[in-house]
């Protein structure tokens, strides 16, 4: 996956973990960056219980959005969220 792929695919997965977290967004480098991150830590997790979504792009962005709603959830219990 070239370079512009793998930050569009980020970007996406990081809006769509932090929709389904109900936060209120990084803006969109902190997106980025917690969707890549996100992406790590979907397919470690995925791969513990050997679960794919499908492959390609959407695929990719599952497996990011669920990595990233993994560490918004890490995030919050470590800093406090807002109330």
């Amino acid at each position: 996956m070239g370079l512009l792929m793998t930050l569009l695919v980020g970007a996406i997965a990081g809006w769509l973990g932090s929709k389904i977290w109900r936060g209120s967004g990084f803006g969109l480098i902190g997106n980025i960056i917690i969707g890549i991150l996100g992406s790590f830590v979907g397919s470690w997790a995925l791969g513990l219980i050997h679960f794919r979504f499908a492959d390609g792009f959407v695929g990719d962005i599952l497996t990011g959005a669920v990595g990233a709603i993994v560490i918004l959830a890490v995030a919050n219990l470590l800093f406090g969220g807002k109330k």
